[in-house]
């Protein structure tokens, strides 16, 4: 591999998140001095942008086309290698209803669930939960309900985060569904798995125990600590690695976990493409096994492959 494209922008709301990410992993391949990178803004749901001739494709796209089998099928078509899942496990993986029930067939532990829309009066599930729209990232339209004069607002903050009706939907969902969890105390936790194997796991120490977009990605307070190497860490490596299984991920994919007071790990969701900001948990777990940030992205980028 030589010619390296990275695409990063794209049109859903994690449209800047993932332009960061996209330069910070372009800058970083660059300085090893053996790619050619070629930064391309994906600005449309199509490869129009990108040179013919690229040897691999890093995705550094968040939501929507970037992470529901869109551009996934696309490399496919092309037989160009990129990283991340193929096409069928970003569509589940992407599908936060989807990836419950696969957890569940395969009797991976992970919080109950229902499912609502704008309208249902009271929630299916006791308080507290957490309301999320199915196919979102970055916690966007993501809110905790603890008494029931939130869970209004809470329905239309999901609503408003989907994207427009007809675009990046699941196919085997109505476009109404709203995902409403148990909201499991405890501690937050996050685990990244490339080629199938887990890296340390990481605390995640939110403020006031929430950890939404602002404590994601702007908020100096929240704090990031690993593991010590124990039966914690190594349960919490084994379920990601299972649920990645799970779901058919390949290449890299980050699996974020709630933890009981009693030790009990639930797994929420995968992300198959992760960020690369100054925030991002992967790089900071890639170097807490000894790589650099460019050696973490180039780590990921020698699991291109596309489906054959």
């Amino acid at each position: 591999m030589k010619k390296i494209a990275v695409l990063m922008g794209g049109r859903s709301n994690e449209r800047e998140v993932s332009l960061e990410s996209g330069r910070n992993v372009a800058k970083a391949l660059g300085s090893l001095g053996k790619y050619e990178v070629v930064e391309v803004d994906v600005t449309e749901d199509n490869l129009d942008g990108m040179p013919e001739d690229v040897d691999a494709v890093y995705i550094a796209l968040h939501g929507g086309w970037g992470e529901n089998g869109g551009v996934q099928t696309a490399l496919n078509a092309l037989k160009i290698p990129y990283t991340g899942p193929g096409a069928r496990a970003s569509r589940i993986a992407m599908d936060k209803i989807k990836t419950k029930m696969v957890l569940e067939m395969k009797n991976i532990p992970t919080p109950a669930w229902g499912i609502a829309s704008v309208g249902t009066p009271v929630s299916p599930l006791p308080l507290p939960v957490v309301v999320k729209p199915p196919c979102d990232g970055s916690s966007f339209g993501i809110s905790k309900v603890s008494s029931p004069d939130e869970w209004p607002g809470a329905l239309e903050a999901a609503e408003r985060a989907k994207p427009p009706r007809g675009e990046d939907r699941a196919e085997a969902r109505t476009d109404d569904q709203i995902l409403v969890e148990e909201f499991i105390h405890g501690r937050e936790m996050t685990v990244a798995v490339v080629a199938g194997k887990a890296w340390p796991a990481i605390e995640i120490v939110a403020r006031d125990g929430w950890y939404g977009f602002e404590e994601k990605y702007r908020s100096d307070e929240t704090r990031y600590r690993f593991l010590e190497k124990g039966e914690l860490s190594d349960k919490l490596g084994k379920l990601a690695e299972e649920a990645c299984a799970a779901v058919g991920c390949r290449g890299i994919a980050r699996v974020d976990f709630r933890v009981s007071p009693l030790g009990r790990c639930y797994v929420l969701e995968l992300n198959t493409s992760p960020g690369f900001t100054a925030h991002s948990l992967v790089p900071k777990a890639g170097m807490e096994t000894g790589l650099t940030f460019a050696q973490v992205c180039d780590t990921i980028l020698q699991t291109a492959d596309f489906d054959r």
